[in-house]
């Protein structure tokens, strides 16, 4: 019998051919905030390699939720490139989906154009750099921009959305402590701290009404004592269940705290500096060859990290759930669907091998040959998305790196 996780699955209005999803992990592939022929290419090939949703990330709801400068932007001018990339995907019967957020007080002036914005005034470590706590008619704003890009995913051919509430970006910020400090009805208790979330929700399914499938990204856990717990988090999901998302996607971590969280393994600190130019970043270039070690923990990685936890999830909800994190190998894809998740999601088995689908399926390999080296994680902050094994490294990297894929495959045991 054909497994289950070839058989064809819904989300919301569509229907996908199988319950693999190229999850929304960022790309770096678009200068000047534009769909470019790389993203094409590269969507392209994934969908070719036989997911049933290739998810194009992270695309900026407003100029404000800008954190890159190679990140797209939803504006009605890229429509037409869009259209271009989502009809390429199409033609191999594969799903378009693109991840939309907001990403709050991870950015920084010279990217986003303003002083970034957040649930709170303060200051990012993180960027550096100062952050604006949003007015209440501001939140009214990003929240309306968020049915705005909805609207635009359709007309760009978009057969579904993910909306990011996860990861510390801006949704997230207002969900968790650590970061909302307010003292007004968006603050204090988990129910105001909840209501940012309601608004940007509201707008997206009434945008989407029954054109497009809505996907939310959400948090099992901020990863961290002082952030969102499991059981709050399922307060978020439960809520999100209610609010008419019609498929959540398991993640967790907090991007200015506990980063690593998010994919697990060791942050290669000499990607993220090489590739920083001396002269406009010499000052972060500096502090973080410096600090990084202390401020990024490394985490152990296992295959299906987030399960634990989502399974938690399983038992309080009854909407459609995608499985993220460590799925790596036929045996952690086939554990997932049979643990009752609907979907299953990776990024750097198919950052690896954008044809890793149709291998597992014609059963010419049994797990990606992905090291976990978090090489393709790291480059994104100032290159384009890619494996080491494709990139000519310097020996101070090529070093590190094998480092991180002995602490990788030693945690995972």
């Amino acid at each position: 019998m054909e497994s289950k996780l070839f058989t064809p699955g819904k989300i919301g209005p569509i229907e996908i051919k199988n319950r693999i999803i190229r999850a929304s992990a960022f790309e770096a592939m678009c200068p000047g905030h534009k769909p470019s022929q790389q993203l094409k290419d590269y969507h392209t090939a994934v969908a070719k390699g036989g997911v049933g949703m290739t998810s194009v990330a992270y695309a900026a709801v407003c100029q404000s939720g800008l954190s890159f400068e190679s990140q797209l932007i939803m504006d009605p001018s890229n429509i037409p490139g869009f259209k271009d990339l989502t009809d390429s995907i199409h033609r191999y019967d594969t799903k378009a989906c693109i991840q939309l957020g907001h990403c709050g007080n991870m950015s920084h002036k010279r990217v986003c154009g303003c002083l970034p914005v957040g649930a709170s005034t303060g200051f990012n470590l993180y960027s550096p750099t100062f952050v604006h706590g949003l007015t209440e008619s501001e939140m009214i704003q990003i929240a309306k921009k968020h049915g705005d890009a909805v609207r635009i995913a359709i007309e760009g051919g978009f057969d579904a959305v993910e909306i990011h509430a996860g990861h510390g970006y801006l949704i997230s910020q207002f969900l968790s402590p650590y970061t909302n400090h307010r003292r007004d009805q968006y603050g204090g208790s988990f129910s105001n701290r909840m209501k940012f979330m309601d608004m940007c929700m509201n707008e997206v399914m009434e945008a989407a009404s029954d054109k497009i499938a809505v996907m939310v990204k959400t948090n099992t856990s901020d990863g961290f004592k002082g952030g969102l717990g499991v059981s709050e988090c399922i307060e978020v999901a439960k809520r999100l269940e209610y609010l008419g998302a019609h498929c959540l996607v398991l993640s967790g971590g907090f991007v200015s705290r506990a980063p690593m969280y998010v994919m697990k393994g060791a942050m290669p600190i000499s990607t993220l500096t090489d590739y920083m130019p001396w002269k406009s970043l010499w000052w972060l270039k500096i502090g973080v060859n410096l600090f990084g070690k202390m401020m990024i923990k490394n985490e152990p990685f296992k295959e299906a990290f987030f399960l634990e936890d989502a399974l938690r999830f399983r038992e309080e909800l009854k909407m459609p759930l995608a499985l993220v994190g460590g799925l790596h190998s036929r045996e952690s894809l086939e554990k997932a669907i049979n643990s009752g998740f609907e979907f299953t999601e990776m990024a750097r088995p198919l950052v690896h091998d954008p044809d890793f689908v149709n291998k597992l399926r014609e059963g010419k390999v049994e797990r990606s040959g992905c090291q976990h080296a978090n090489y393709c994680v790291a480059r994104i902050w100032n290159k384009d998305m890619q494996c080491h094994e494709n990139c000519t490294l310097s020996a101070r990297m090529e070093k590190e790196i094998r480092k991180n894929i002995k602490y990788a495959s030693l945690s995972n045991k």
